[in-house]
């Protein structure tokens, strides 16, 4: 059974308060329960970390190293500036994949740039929660060597 591990960034504890036009009115309980029933049917287990610190975030991924076949990040307001995020990454042995709830790249100009995407297994945005579901999957192909 392949191990991953789902990180939600700032502010996405706030899921279904936080701007629901935007993002939904989900909240990151109930998406983490779909998750890990989704995660179950497709033989994968699921942990989950949601932090609005940096540090949290990196020492789970090196955690997560040790322990995963690969993590689905939303990174949150940290993808736009965490050299920090995207330096761990670059030093991981499995993939990571970034995932937004909202299109990005529509958005504000500053949400266009992510210094995560370049050392990403890929990025997945604009397709609300079903997103995540995106990942997970992708995940388990490049895990098992499907790319």
């Amino acid at each position: 059974m392949k191990q991953f591990l789902v990180i939600n960034g700032p502010n996405l504890n706030y899921l279904g308060k936080r701007e629901p036009e935007i993002y939904g009115s989900t909240t990151l309980v109930d998406l983490e329960n779909s998750l890990k029933t989704k995660g179950e049917a497709l033989d994968l287990s699921l942990d989950f970390l949601q932090s609005n610190h940096e540090g949290v975030i990196i020492d789970a991924m090196y955690k997560a190293n040790e322990t995963c076949d690969g993590i689905l990040l939303n990174p949150g307001a940290f993808t736009h500036y965490s050299y920090a995020i995207r330096d761990c990454i670059a030093s991981l042995n499995i993939p990571v994949v970034e995932v937004h709830i909202s299109n990005v790249h529509a958005r504000e100009e500053f949400r266009h740039t992510s210094v995560i995407a370049p050392v990403s297994a890929g990025q997945i945005v604009g397709f609300g929660l079903f997103g995540y579901e995106m990942g997970i999957n992708a995940l388990k192909n490049i895990a098992e060597g499907k790319e």
